[in-house]
């Protein structure tokens, strides 16, 4: 027996040197803990991911992976800053990211062949391949998302979801045939408004408590005469009575008071992120990482520059490059940061060559991830591409070796099968080899 796309490789006469406990006791993270004590191998296991998205697919060579010595058609109008790890430049814009460098990991060497935003985002969001064409401007989910399988495996903490994505749920963020019990908490509302409130944590204002309670125990006599005997296991008003109940739990809910309550923390800590949108939502995630949530994606759109992407970065990304880097520290001087996964990604890069606008246009041959936390060994870029940033040179790493690396970091076996209702089996990911050098 083998565990597929483990790498620690534990193997049949593992488990039997662990005791058939190791196998039907304690379950697959304890056991590759076991393992890893065993062998001396990293045994740090994440308690939380928090997925920053970049909608549209970020330039990386406007980011980490500048192309100083290709000609000016391709390098671009940025210069190469040093960073604090040996030989690696990131672009000039990413300073604080750059002062940071000892606690990051770079991969430059994903690629994959879809070059569409549809298709890319269900390709890096769910580790799995379309199975279908599919449009630029598709919603599609042929596949459970990494955010949503994080919430099936790994369980919701006690008065709040298991899974959040704010302001917006990606393209292909969502549970397909897991249920809607796995989708994501959308906190569409801005945190960064001084009368910020999440819609279903909170009663609507007039609502006086008596009053809720009422109008929740008419809705359920209605539910009751509507439904009587419709109890099947596939019946989708059931997933949707559970959102009900879900949104009845969290207005109950004193933990998600205290998480979404952004408003005691301390102005130095707020402004250190940046009074933004995106700055105080980067924030709100490190509140969830504390209140044990296991899965938060930070949806950041725009990043589909076929016009004007130097203008539109130079305005942008410093106030980007701020939030991650303040997100990242922070956690690090909390002591969460070894046990949470930051990741920094969009659906794939951009052309080496600048168009007729002054814009790149999709390019899924080269792309740069960032990653810290959770047992990530820090000053390292990982992979690289040739000297005009066209493709990976080497060693090159797909959507699945980047979905098995974060399901490992959770501890879930990404050669798990799940069943659909209708009781077809499937993968959830269908090369599990990690990528080695994030695995610390």
């Amino acid at each position: 027996m083998s565990i597929r796309g483990n790498p620690l490789k534990v193997s049949r006469r593992d488990c039997l040197k662990l005791g058939i406990g190791a196998l039907f006791g304690t379950g697959f993270v304890d056991m590759l803990r076991l393992k890893a004590q065993a062998t001396g191998a990293s045994s740090a296991v994440a308690r939380s991911v928090i997925l920053v998205w970049m909608d549209g697919g970020p330039t990386h060579y406007e980011t980490f992976d500048p192309k100083p010595d290709a000609p000016s058609e391709i390098r671009g109008q940025f210069q190469p800053i040093a960073t604090r790890t040996v030989g690696v430049q990131f672009s000039e814009h990413m300073q604080k990211l750059s002062a940071i460098s000892d606690k990051l990991a770079i991969v430059r060497s994903i690629r994959h062949d879809q070059g569409n935003h549809g298709a890319g985002n269900h390709y890096m969001m769910t580790g799995a391949p379309p199975r279908i064409p599919v449009g630029c401007g598709a919603f599609v989910s042929f596949h459970p998302s990494l955010g949503s399988v994080a919430a099936h495996e790994r369980g919701a903490p006690h008065g709040l979801p298991a899974y959040f994505s704010m302001p917006s749920m990606s393209r292909s963020g969502g549970p397909n045939f897991l249920g809607a019990r796995y989708a994501p908490f959308v906190v569409d509302d801005n945190p960064n408004s001084p009368d910020f409130r999440v819609r279903d944590v909170a009663l609507p204002r007039g609502l006086s408590e008596g009053r809720f309670d009422s109008r929740r125990e008419i809705r359920s006599e209605v539910d009751r005469m509507q439904r009587i005997l419709d109890q099947e296991a596939g019946d989708p008003v059931n997933a949707l009575d559970q959102h009900y109940q879900q949104g009845y739990d969290l207005m109950r809910s004193r933990e998600a008071q205290a998480a979404f309550d952004i408003s005691r923390e301390p102005e130095r800590v707020r402004d250190a992120y940046g009074r933004n949108p995106f700055g105080q939502r980067a924030l709100l995630a490190r509140r969830l990482v504390e209140a044990g949530v296991p899965f938060i994606t930070l949806y950041d759109g725009g990043w589909d520059h076929h016009v004007g992407v130097f203008a539109t970065c130079q305005q942008r990304l410093p106030s980007w490059d701020n939030t991650v880097a303040a997100l990242i520290s922070d956690l690090d001087q909390r002591g969460l940061l070894s046990s949470t996964l930051v990741i920094a990604l969009g659906e794939f890069g951009r052309t080496p060559q600048i168009n007729n606008n002054a814009g790149r246009d999709h390019w899924s041959n080269s792309m740069s991830v960032l990653f810290a936390g959770a047992g990530t060994s820090g000053n390292q870029a990982i992979g690289a591409t040739d000297v005009r940033g066209y493709a990976p040179v080497g060693r090159t790493h797909s959507p699945e070796n980047f979905a098995s690396t974060i399901y490992l970091k959770l501890g879930i076996d990404p050669g798990k099968i799940l069943y659909t209702p209708q009781g077809r089996p499937t993968h959830l990911v269908s090369a599990t080899e990690p990528i080695q050098e994030l695995m610390g």
